[in-house]
């Protein structure tokens, strides 16, 4: 396993309400600096400065997971639990071979 990678999987709606998996600090990283920047407020500064702190070894990717689960909920990001078996499904089932 990666060292950045977290214990759990945080599950996000990104786009139109899509879940996605964020597996990594990177994936939270990358998440956070992608979110519009009219939108950007103290617990999205807390959240990528955790981020970056753990991409450099500074801090546990855990303790990284915790502020961007909790950047998540506060913007209502958390998919519902429904949510994330279905795309799970989807996504296993899958076939990886190209068209």
């Amino acid at each position: 396993m990666k060292p950045d990678m977290f214990r759990q999987p945080v599950s996000v709606l990104v786009g139109l309400g899509f879940p996605v998996e964020v597996r990594s600090v990177m994936d939270a990283y990358r998440h956070l600096t992608e979110w519009p920047a009219s939108l950007r407020d103290s617990a999205h500064s807390i959240a990528l400065k955790a981020c970056g702190a753990a991409l450099r070894g500074e801090i546990e990717p855990e303790t990284a997971r915790g502020l961007y689960v909790a950047f998540a909920e506060k913007h209502d990001l958390l998919a519902p639990e429904d949510q994330v078996i279905a795309v799970s499904r989807m996504t296993r089932d899958r076939d990886p071979r190209p068209y």
